[in-house]
């Protein structure tokens, strides 16, 4: 005798109850889903950073000393030198960041964190921790140190391998995903 099949709202009789979340095995709707939990969390972390997000990523950077030029760190950031620019102008502002000449290359700017920038990291740090216990709240802590383990193995050969073969070679036809 078969076991009797289950029924939820909207299933037809003799079919099994659908999976509620059919998208739990597609990586793109999880990192979705994951970044935009992470953003709300952080919203208000970032609201007094000029950039927001970005802002706080830059200034980071900054108070790292590293890369130390504007046009390293837009690339190493992955943003574009014109937004660049507006996101150091608007931090420089604040006085948070400052731009000095580049002692090996006069034409270049180092970009530094002043000292009421990492002022305001040290503030923001907290908060952050916070935000992001929020997010990890479904993981125990060796469960979280081994996601922020293997995210940052994944985001650092994605920022090195796949984004250093450029857009044309994931989008030839032909190619396969681990050809990119």
């Amino acid at each position: 005798m078969s076991a009797p099949a289950t029924r939820s709202s909207g299933s037809r009789p003799g079919r099994p109850a659908a999976d509620p979340c059919v998208l739990k095995n597609d990586l793109g709707w999880a990192l979705g889903a994951l970044s935009r939990s992470y953003m709300k969390a952080v919203a208000a972390t970032f609201a007094e950073v000029p950039g927001g997000p970005r802002g706080y990523q830059v200034l980071a950077a900054a108070a790292r000393e590293e890369p130390g030029s504007q046009l390293a760190l837009a690339q190493h950031l992955g943003v574009d030198r014109t937004v660049m620019t507006y996101l150091l102008d608007s931090l420089a502002e604040a006085g948070l960041i400052e731009r000095r000449p580049d002692p090996a290359d006069r034409r270049a700017r180092r970009i530094a964190a002043t000292t009421r920038g990492r002022a305001l990291l040290d503030g923001l740090g907290e908060r952050l921790r916070a935000a992001e216990d929020q997010v990890l709240a479904g993981l125990d802590d060796e469960d979280r140190q081994t996601f922020r383990s293997l995210l940052q193995r994944v985001a650092v050969h994605a920022a090195t391998t796949l984004d250093a073969a450029g857009p044309q070679a994931c989008t030839e036809p032909g190619l396969a995903p681990g050809n990119c």
